[in-house]
């Protein structure tokens, strides 16, 4: 008998009101379109490096596209890859974000293979840009150019010096690219980030060095270094009387040390495309297209699948040379 009493009134009509009680509550229990949030944005690095600056522009732009905050989370440690694992970890509904890059989802996963894999763990979605690779040299040299460095470092006993921000970076990456392209011989002399191996590059201590041209650029500008070429894909607005290794018959040195946007694995297709199309209009509009000038940086108009094939194939170019790095040391 109770249980057909139960059945009777779960038959009855809802009582004035409870209809529209329970579509609020199911409606509460699915989110709104997104975001209708704070977005969280990892920069796997300490504040105001390139990917600490790409990451606020960026950021900036999409506060103002969706009418929602999107935040800055500094979380740096182990080349990127602390900050980046947080990301992969979380749920994939757009609110976990991270800048990604060439040093935090291509050098760093191949030094350290259990840390994260940089293609089933994260959604790729868009590149943001990044400083091209400078051969930069003391500006006491008797050097202007290329052939001359290369005859130059071809007198020197033992090779002519030149300095990185360590072995397995992406400047480390390019100087052994560049020995093996054009058969010249240095020697090279690691230092723990850019600043202690521009510091010795002033003072003489190494003749040349490959780094990022925002790292050299205030140097060469100031008269204490020289800027031989650049691995951009073209002159650069600042430095028109620069070329390019492609210009000097070098393509496969074009490489830039690019910063992207990323999430975790599994996010929605549609909304992916959406943030794409945003940052996109983002990094190309006359003002960040200005900015990104003055830091030395380059961008690309790239879509989903674009970027996509592109992050492969840096992951094929580059993650077999750190791994011979790493078992090297």
């Amino acid at each position: 008998m109770r249980r057909r009493g139960l059945l009777q009134w779960a038959s009855l009509p809802l009582i004035p009101g409870m209809g529209s009680l329970v579509a609020h509550e199911n409606a509460c229990a699915q989110e709104g379109p997104w975001p209708n949030r704070a977005v969280k944005v990892v920069v796997p690095y300490s504040p105001g490096g390139s990917a600490d600056t790409l990451g606020r522009i960026v950021t900036t732009g999409l506060t103002e596209a969706f009418k929602q905050a999107f935040v800055i989370e500094n979380r740096g440690g182990a080349g990127g890859i602390i900050g980046s694992q947080l990301v992969a970890k979380a749920a994939p509904d757009g609110y976990s974000l991270v800048i990604s890059g060439i040093g935090s989802h291509i050098i760093a996963p191949a030094e350290n293979p259990k840390s994260f894999d940089p293609v089933k763990d994260f959604t790729h979605i868009a590149i943001l840009g990044g400083p091209p690779i400078a051969l930069a040299i003391n500006a006491a040299l008797p050097i202007n150019d290329l052939k001359s460095f290369m005859d130059y470092a071809a007198k020197q006993n033992g090779g002519l010096s030149w300095g990185s921000p360590g072995k397995g970076t992406h400047g480390y990456l390019i100087g052994e690219s560049f020995q093996a392209a054009t058969k010249t011989r240095l020697e090279h002399v690691g230092y723990k980030g850019a600043a202690p191996a521009m510091t010795d590059l002033i003072a003489g201590h190494i003749s040349a060095s490959f780094t990022t041209l925002s790292t050299a650029s205030p140097h060469i500008q100031a008269g204490r270094l020289k800027l031989i070429a650049t691995t951009g894909s073209k002159r650069l607005k600042e430095f028109r009387d620069v070329p390019t290794f492609a210009e000097l018959g070098y393509p496969k040195l074009t490489s830039t040390t690019w910063f992207s946007l990323s999430g975790p694995a599994g996010m929605p297709k549609a909304m992916v495309e959406l943030i794409n199309k945003e940052v996109r209009k983002i990094m190309h509009s006359p003002q960040v297209l200005d900015q990104l000038a003055k830091v030395s940086m380059e961008t690309y108009d790239w879509d989903v699948p674009k970027f996509n094939l592109y992050f492969a194939s840096e992951l094929k170019r580059w993650a077999p040379m750190v791994s011979a790095v790493t078992q090297d040391e």
